[in-house]
Formats: C-alpha cells, structure tokens, sequence
C-alpha cells in the first residue's frame, strides 16, 4: 500500500514536470532554433559572399567570430538585466533586435562592415543562451535538467537540418529584385525572429505564480520543489555574485567550455566549404549535405542527454563524447579529398560527438550555483566559453590560407576537443549528492 502510494505520487510529479517540459521547451525550441539559423547562417552566405565581396579566408574567419567579441562583453550584464526585468521583456527584446541586425547584415559591402554588423549582432543577442538556460533552474527540477537542455539544444543540431537546405533554396533567389543570394538569406531569415519577439511577450511566465496553464495545486508543488532544491544548493554552495564570477569551479567550466565551443564553431562556419571542397558541388548541394552531421548531432545530443539524466552522472557523459568527435575529426582530416564519403562519416562523428556534450555540460553549473549568483555564473561561464567561437573559424581560416587545406585546421580542432575532455573529467565533484543520484 504504502509503495502504492508513493508510486503514485512519484507519477502525478512526473505528470508536472511532463507539463512544463511540453509548455516551455518546444517554444524555447523554435526561438533557439531561430536564434542559431541567424547566428551560423553567414556560413552558408560565404559560399557566394566571399566571391562577391573578395574576402580571403582569413577575413572571413575574422568577421565570422566577431560575433563573439560583442556577445562576449555583454553577455553577463544582459543575462543579470534578464533577472531584474523578468525573461519575458528581455528575451523579446532581445530576439527582436538580433532579427533586424540580422536583415542588415544584407547591406554588408566590405570586410570592415561586415565586421562591424557581426560585432554588433553578438552585443544582440548576448544573453539569450544564457538567460534560457537560467530561465528553467526556475521550472525544472534538478534531475530533469540535462534532458531539458538536451532537447532544448537539439534546436542547434536540427537547425542545421533545416538551414542547409532552406539555405540553398533562399541562395537560389539570387538576381531576383537586383538582389545576391546571400543578401536574400539575410533578409528573410531575419524577419521571422522579430515575429517571434512578439510571441514571445504572450507565451513565457516569469513566474510559476503566473503559469495559468497549471493547475494551482501543481503550481504549489512546482514552486516548493525548486525552492527546496534552491536552498539545498544554496546552503551548501551559498555564494554571492562576486564570489561565483570568482569561483575557481566556474572559471573550470569556462575553460572546459572555452576548448568545447573552439571545436563547435570551428566546424560550423566552416562546414558548408569543407563539404563544397570535395568536387563538383554545386553551391545548393554542399548545403543539403551539411544536413548529414547535423542530423547525427541530433540524435547524439538527445541519447547522451537522456543517458546523463538516468544516470546521474555528467562528468564522462561530457567527455566521453568529446573525444569520440576528437576522433572523428582526425578522421575527416585523414580522408579529405581523397575520399570524400569517409570525410562525411568522420564529420558526423564529430558533429554527434561535439553537440552531446552539451546537455550533461549545461546541467553541471546548477549543480552549485543559485539565484544571483547563477545568473552571472552561467552568463560568465557562457561568455568565456563563446571566445571559443571567435578561435576556432580564425584557426580554420589561417591554417587553410597557410596550406590550401582544411586537414591541419580539423587536427587543430581534434586536439581543443582532447582538452576539452581532460577538463570535464577534471571538473570537481559537489561535496554531497542527492540519495541514489551520483552527479558527478
């Protein structure tokens, strides 16, 4: 009887968290979705842009990371804005602004302009990773929270599914209205995140308090649930804000993101060139083939984040996947050009091996950080961890001018994904763990 009961109680809690995850996480899924088609799209316009605009690898690679100078700077002051104001207004003001940065990015006529735009693109959307991943400590309890996040970030691998292909269709326009095709992929990839902005004012709550879609004996049980995980973790770990941006722990995880995301840009800013190398390739069929490892990343962020959660461990579930995209990417560079095919199967490898980091990743910094001072650490540890994203497409773009070749520069990001694994196994356990749960 008694095992009965706690059955059932343990189901209806089930059924609450069932609620949240199918209110928040598909429509945070579309806006992320849109946020990532955005950000990496500049990879697919540089298949006709750098012709146009005459821009050598380098220059590409640079104005490709300036995004992240922007993002960088502001990512910590906007992710503490989003906590003052609610996430509702910032998060709308925030895809708004990036979805009209982003139709100006039609107007680039040189590398200093297009430097400038992806700079101030960055200074956009700085906090909107950051703030959604904050946004769920307030929704979602612990043990649910790779998950969360890994179906939450399956938007970054399906995006890519769904961008190269759209992208190749969008170029297709080109000459229409005197317009080039990358110019076209800018404008009308911009106009839906502004739409969505506005959705976004009626869609997300602030607070469980507000949620009408749950019943008010659900919205007590929700509320007293993530209180109670937020003072378990806050006695243990009480740290004021000053304290978390100097944590020797949160700047760990900045560096192990740092040589994560080193890889993760790398590839994808690159992706539709590399893919455009192996021959005959029209501009259209290089990108539907960069859907092949977005569609493996897809399924590896998803397994991998499920796995975590079960398990209760997010340490190896970090770097295992890391070194196994490590291997994939020695792979791909071992097989370029010679054979194409094997360098498409080490390419999803990598991708699958990349993206299933960051479920069991992004779960680690609420395991220690609460309130305030989750909101600069996440914010912190993302915007360090993006610099990453400004590395890797230079390494790229350098090492190809230097060689005429993409093989040294995927080496150089297997060997920032080897890093990146020792780091997460490196990474300090929490004093405690709940009963039966080895978060480590």
């Amino acid at each position: 009887m008694i095992g009965t009961v706690a059955d059932g109680k343990e189901a209806h809690e089930r059924l609450i968290v069932g609620k949240v995850m199918w209110r928040l996480i598909p429509f945070l899924f579309l806006c992320y979705t849109m946020n990532y088609i955005d950000r990496v799209n500049v990879g697919y316009a540089a298949l006709e842009m750098r012709a146009d605009l005459g821009l050598s690898g380098k220059a590409f690679g640079v104005g490709a990371g300036m995004f992240f100078i922007g993002y960088v700077l502001f990512e910590v002051p906007s992710n503490l804005i989003l906590e003052a104001v609610g996430a509702r207004w910032w998060i709308a003001r925030i895809m708004i602004s990036w979805g009209l940065l982003t139709t100006c990015m039609m107007f680039v006529k040189s590398a200093t302009s297009f430097y400038v735009l992806r700079c101030l693109l960055g200074f956009a959307e700085a906090g909107f990773f950051p703030g959604i991943v904050y946004y769920l400590t307030f929704w979602v309890p612990a043990r649910d929270r790779a998950r969360a996040s890994a179906w939450f970030l399956t938007s970054t691998s399906l995006s890519g599914v769904i961008g190269g292909p759209l992208a190749g269709l969008i170029m297709g326009l080109r000459g229409t209205c005197g317009l080039a095709g990358w110019q076209w992929l800018f404008l009308l990839e911009g106009i839906p995140a502004v739409l969505l902005g506005l959705v976004v004012l009626r869609r997300l709550d602030d607070r469980i308090d507000d949620a009408r879609w749950l019943p008010r004996g659900d919205r007590g049980w929700l509320k007293a649930r993530i209180a109670r995980e937020q003072k378990a973790a806050h006695a243990e770990h009480a740290q004021t804000l000053v304290a978390a941006l100097c944590s020797g722990r949160v700047w760990h995880l900045c560096l192990n993101y740092f040589a994560l995301i080193i890889s993760y840009y790398g590839v994808v800013f690159w992706l539709p060139q590399i893919l455009k190398s192996f021959g005959d390739l029209s501009n259209a069929q290089a990108s539907v083939l960069t859907a092949l490892p977005y569609l493996a990343a897809t399924v590896a962020i998803v397994a991998i984040g499920h796995h975590s959660d079960a398990r209760g461990e997010r340490r190896w579930h970090v770097a295992a996947p890391a070194a196994a995209g490590a291997a994939g990417l020695v792979a791909a560079g071992l097989f370029q050009s010679a054979h194409p095919a094997l360098t498409l199967v080490g390419l999803c490898v990598a991708a699958g091996g990349i993206w299933g980091t960051l479920g069991p990743f992004w779960a680690m910094p609420s395991m220690f950080l609460t309130g305030t001072a989750a909101a600069g650490g996440i914010a912190l540890i993302n915007s360090v961890g993006n610099l990453g994203g400004f590395v890797g497409p230079v390494l790229v773009g350098r090492i190809c001018d230097a060689t005429g070749s993409y093989r040294a520069g995927l080496w150089t990001l297997a060997a920032t994904l080897l890093v990146g694994s020792a780091l997460a196994l490196a990474v300090a356990k929490p004093r405690k763990a709940p009963p039966g749960r080895n978060l480590g």
